[in-house]
């Protein structure tokens, strides 16, 4: 199938839809909520876009699922979990994706029957434990009020103490695959997660017939396969050149984990952008869409956008950004980046290396800051202007000049990705005073993201993979100081995405590969993808003071973050400890091991 040619009118924009354009639909599971977009093939224009938030959200404290939770005892959770309700992923597909295609039919004409293929991409790591037939095990009845049985956000960190085994152990062995990931795994990732699993509820661990990627679930949920995606394979998955870490490894790790790789987690292995199969009658009857399309096999949110932001040639990274920020960025060489979250061939697009990292907070920074750091009287200026708070925290910080907050801050208030691959550390502001104001905190921790991205590209650039362009993705780039602020830092002209739509757009062209409509995604990627190049370029003179910035930043990032003191890692167990008591034996069944509360080195 060849995708009809781009409908353009006379001033450049996209004509109305023609009834023999082909649509692909995109859904891009995030944080909070499932996106669906419907698109044209020939141009990439969206023509429909649905947003569905999901109903549990993310279970920090207590399990809002369940029975006890319906008889109102909600089973507590312990620090540092975070959890999801694998149906919420479904009703996605049964409201968003009718709900974008019903626009995209009022809008522009279009009819159910032009769509060939659809997309996916998810968060990452994400686990669901499932049966033999892909059933969560958080669906049994028996095991609903068990933590463990259900899915393990991207963003649960407890398993900390477990990614340190894994990790010491790796370097005492000289296992090869610990450099491919910058010398340290994380705790975010399948092997943590899963020993985690095993030692706090071996019956559940025991019952675990699939350890599977969200990503991988929700295709095998549309097309009725279980097909596991090359991209979280590679890297939440420590697959290297075909090969997972060895049985004697996971042995030396606990006895019981052993058959870890070969009873729960290998599978066979789709490429990006392949057929993972076709839409199922039940898949069609929740979405609308006609049955036998093609399905693409799963991705991540992050990898999936780079195409999306015409970012599939070396030396251009892209940073999406929203509550935490994935940089990935292909390059034509294969070298070992310190901190990095992974490096595997073929990663973004077939033909080169897909390199990975991030930082787990940064959306959420500046969220959690609003809600419990700023006055009432700003919020009440803001609500009388019509303005959110963050719009007036930006309006106030962008006039200030650099540094004349006196102010420098560690953006790790939910722990370190990369660099130093640590969730054990937390955030900090240095300098305040009693003439500091909200401004000066909020400008304060804008820059601390801006720096934290800046030793990424710095040490890709140490370790000679170069950064020729930041292209940044997500809902942050609508904040024009923060852009800017980034540009200046890093010194790198800052390019982004044409589309408030950069993962499901992202899903969407690889839908596109999928149904034969372009033979790979890098071609589908230049007629489809949308970005705005060199939007934000570096001021020498704000660069030059944020240079000064940065020293401070990075002598605060090395004390605090590599053993120079370790008051981070004291306060959080001494929080957990105290917290033990109320929340650990919920989580915990009897008999089972009791982490909670334990330091992680």
């Amino acid at each position: 199938m060849n995708p009809a040619a781009p409908h353009r009118s006379t001033d450049g924009t996209s004509s109305p839809a023609a009834p023999g354009d082909a649509l692909v639909v995109g859904v891009d599971y995030g944080t909070l909520s499932g996106r669906a977009v419907v698109v044209r093939v020939s141009d990439g224009q969206v023509l429909g876009s649905a947003v569905h938030a999901y109903p549990h959200a993310v279970m920090e404290r207590a399990l809002t699922a369940g029975p006890a939770a319906a008889a109102g005892s909600p089973v507590a959770l312990p620090p540092d979990w975070a959890l999801q309700v694998p149906a919420d992923y479904v009703e996605v597909l049964k409201v968003a994706v009718p709900e974008a295609l019903r626009q995209a039919q009022a809008e522009h004409g279009v009819r159910a029957d032009q769509v060939v293929g659809i997309g996916t991409d998810f968060t990452a790591c994400t686990m669901v434990p499932t049966t033999g037939d892909g059933t969560p095990l958080a669906e049994l009845p028996d095991l609903a009020d068990r933590p463990h049985a259900y899915v393990k956000l991207w963003k649960h960190h407890a398993a900390q103490p477990h990614a340190d085994r894994i990790n010491a152990l790796a370097h005492e062995r000289g296992e090869p695959w610990i450099a491919r990931y910058g010398g340290l795994i994380s705790s975010e990732w399948e092997f943590a997660k899963g020993l985690q699993l095993l030692e706090e509820d071996p019956e559940v661990y025991g019952r675990t017939r699939h350890w599977v990627e969200a990503a991988d679930w929700i295709v095998w949920q549309l097309c009725g396969d279980y097909v596991r995606n090359a991209c979280t394979a590679g890297y939440k998955g420590i697959l290297q050149d075909g090969v997972y870490p060895s049985r004697d490894f996971l042995a030396a790790l606990d006895p019981g984990f052993a058959g870890f790789v070969d009873d729960k987690l290998a599978h066979p292995i789709g490429p990006l952008g392949g057929l993972a199969g076709t839409l199922t009658a039940e898949a069609a009857a929740w979405t609308g869409l006609p049955e036998g399309i093609a399905v693409a096999v799963g991705n991540v949110d992050a990898h999936v956008t780079a195409p999306a932001a015409g970012a599939v040639e070396p030396g251009q990274m892209v940073a999406i950004m929203g509550t935490s920020t994935c940089h990935v960025m292909n390059g034509d060489v294969l070298r070992e980046v310190p901190g990095m979250c992974g490096v595997v061939d073929g990663g973004i697009v077939d033909g080169l290396w897909g390199y990975e990292a991030g930082q787990s907070g940064v959306g959420d920074i500046f969220g959690w800051f609003v809600e419990h750091g700023v006055p009432g009287s700003y919020h009440a200026e803001a609500a009388a202007r019509g303005i959110s708070t963050h719009e007036l925290l930006t309006e106030l910080a962008a006039a200030q000049a650099v540094g004349q907050h006196g102010l420098v801050a560690l953006d790790w208030h939910s722990g370190n990705r990369s660099v130093l691959v640590d969730h054990e550390l937390s955030g900090l502001v240095l300098g305040q005073t009693l003439a500091t104001r909200a401004e000066d905190v909020y400008r304060a921790l804008l820059e601390a993201t801006a720096f934290g991205t800046r030793v990424i590209v710095e040490a890709f650039r140490d370790a000679g993979v170069p950064v020729t362009e930041l292209i940044v993705a997500g809902g942050l780039l609508k904040n024009q100081l923060l852009m800017q602020i980034y540009a200046d830092v890093t010194r790198l002209p800052l390019s982004t995405i044409a589309t408030d739509q950069g993962p499901a757009l992202g899903s969407a062209i690889h839908a596109a590969v999928a149904a034969g409509a372009y033979p790979d995604v890098r071609s589908a990627a230049a007629v489809m993808g949308k970005v705005n190049r060199a939007v934000h370029t570096p001021d020498e003179d704000r660069a030059r003071a944020y240079d000064r910035l940065f020293a401070e930043y990075s002598l605060l990032h090395d004390h605090f973050g590599r053993g120079g003191n370790d008051v981070m890692r004291r306060l959080r167990a001494m929080r957990r400890e105290a917290l033990a008591p109320a929340a650990g034996s919920a989580a915990t069944p009897a008999g089972a091991p009791d982490l909670v509360g334990t330091e992680s080195r």
